[in-house]
């Protein structure tokens, strides 16, 4: 799968235009859902205290903090339902796992028991998938919006390309669920490879 980009430019947001333009459609995402592809395997997430806690290498607590997000995505999952759309996310994972995604691995598998719908594609299923091109980051919203998120040097956040063409949106959707399809169910992938691993030793430069 080609970055949206190969098919024409989109129209580039920073930061703060992209999180309004976010959520400006993501809850009228309707039947077509919310389609997310995740390949890099690291990013930083300044603010989130679960994250802030494991940058500090203070895993017990930064798990404590996922499970304490109980209540919160209950009530958030609750609500996407009730808008009539469910959240579809394709995670890349290479192994070993790096510090990061074992910790975002463990949040999205409390997601996943309020209905985010994630799978894993690792290994030999993400170089199927790579031959010509390193897997773009994608969020479709619905059959409206597409987004190339961006992010800067360390990892953080930057902004987005946003596509608008129907034929493009269903093509990159089309190749999500292929991916999401033949991948692993998060919580099989998750029982095997993540849930015995011992705290990560995080660094600065991991992290």
């Amino acid at each position: 799968m080609r970055s949206p980009q190969a098919d024409g430019p989109g129209r580039r947001l920073g930061l703060d235009d992209y999180a309004e333009d976010f959520d400006r459609y993501f809850w009228h995402s309707g039947p077509e859902g919310f389609w997310k592809l995740e390949r890099q395997q690291n990013f930083r997430e300044p603010g989130v205290e679960s994250w802030e806690a494991f940058r500090r290498g203070h895993w017990d607590e930064s798990l404590a903090l996922i499970e304490g997000r109980r209540g919160h995505y209950e009530e958030y999952f609750r609500r996407i339902a009730g808008c009539g759309f469910a959240l579809h996310r394709v995670r890349c994972v290479e192994e070993p796992i790096s510090p990061y995604l074992q910790w975002e691995l463990h949040l999205l598998h409390l997601k996943a028991q309020y209905g985010e719908d994630t799978r894993v594609l690792s290994g030999d299923a993400i170089r199927a998938h790579e031959e010509q091109h390193t897997l773009p980051e994608i969020v479709i919203l619905g059959s409206s919006v597409m987004y190339e998120v961006l992010y800067d040097d360390e990892g953080k956040l930057a902004g987005g390309i946003r596509f608008d063409d129907p034929h493009d949106i269903s093509r990159c959707r089309q190749a999500i669920q292929e991916m999401h399809r033949s991948g692993e169910p998060l919580d099989d992938f998750f029982s095997g490879h993540v849930a015995r691993l011992p705290p990560p030793n995080v660094t600065e430069e991991q992290v």
